[in-house]
């Protein structure tokens, strides 16, 4: 199997799971129906660690377009295989969805809720502020990149080291997701969200393309800058690229701070209008 086909395969396993229990949890007339958080969270842990274990000899199993760009940056992946990757994950998450939409396919129609529907293949904030769902999946993404650096920089005894990255995906989800989802991974929300998309799902909805933006943006630039603080603080190294990058992700924050308020002004009047 190649390397392609190995974030392929392994990113259709991470969606396979982790959205399977989001269904589970949210599809009417499952057994699992309104399995909760934490059942959640522990699932996605999982589903990572599922995924590292198949595909890690063969791609090292990033899985994750935000987890390349940031090995890349790190210098530890050669940025000529960085979109070869992306493009494998992206089709990896979209295969997932579909997965998941045939494996539970009578409790479409059964279940009314057009966002329970919709949260089975991509992710939505709590409480719609574009500026703070941005920063959320900026520093759940970033705490997952460095915590890879962490992990890759110790001692494990072999084949541990997927259990502590499930174990990371797990305690970023019940500490950090509950404000956005935590999609951490532009293409575990890009990939299903274009199966939801596509798919015939009875009374399916929109498939929320005017949030689409933060869990692609927000993570690239959370792994980035978990790259870059795990260089300069723990490795000791900086140039002017870095430096750069880091100046970058502030004038992006300090541009979706100014317009993101008149947005979410704009949103909070039309609801309050309707």
């Amino acid at each position: 199997m190649s390397a392609f086909m190995g974030e392929v395969v392994g990113t259709m396993i991470l969606i396979l799971f982790g959205g399977g229990v989001v269904a589970g949890a949210n599809l009417k007339k499952t057994f699992s129906f309104s399995g909760g958080w934490i059942v959640i969270t522990i699932a996605w842990g999982l589903a990572v660690t599922m995924g590292v274990f198949a595909v890690g000899s063969i791609s090292g199993a990033h899985l994750n377009p935000a987890v390349t760009i940031g090995l890349a940056l790190n210098g530890d992946f050669p940025w000529t295989d960085v979109p070869g990757y992306i493009i494998a994950q992206l089709i990896g998450g979209f295969l997932g969805g579909v997965l998941v939409y045939l494996h539970y396919l009578p409790h479409w129609k059964i279940t009314e809720d057009q966002g329970a529907k919709l949260a089975v293949f991509s992710t939505s904030p709590a409480i719609r502020h574009t500026f703070s769902n941005l920063l959320s999946e900026i520093i759940g993404t970033f705490i997952l990149v460095l915590g890879l650096l962490f992990i890759g920089a110790n001692q494990f005894t072999e084949g541990l080291n997927p259990i502590a990255v499930g174990l990371l995906i797990v305690v970023i989800g019940m500490s950090l997701g509950g404000t956005t989802g935590y999609a951490i991974n532009p293409a575990r929300d890009l990939g299903p969200r274009i199966a939801h998309f596509l798919l015939p799902i009875p009374g399916k909805g929109k498939s929320g393309w005017d949030y689409a933006w933060i869990p692609v943006v927000g993570p690239i630039m959370g792994g980035s800058l978990g790259s870059i603080f795990y260089q300069i603080v723990f490795s000791g190294k900086s140039s002017i690229m870095l430096w750069t990058i880091l100046a970058v992700n502030i004038v992006v924050l300090i541009i979706v701070y100014l317009f993101g308020k008149k947005e979410d002004v704009k949103m909070e009047s039309s609801n309050i209008s309707a």
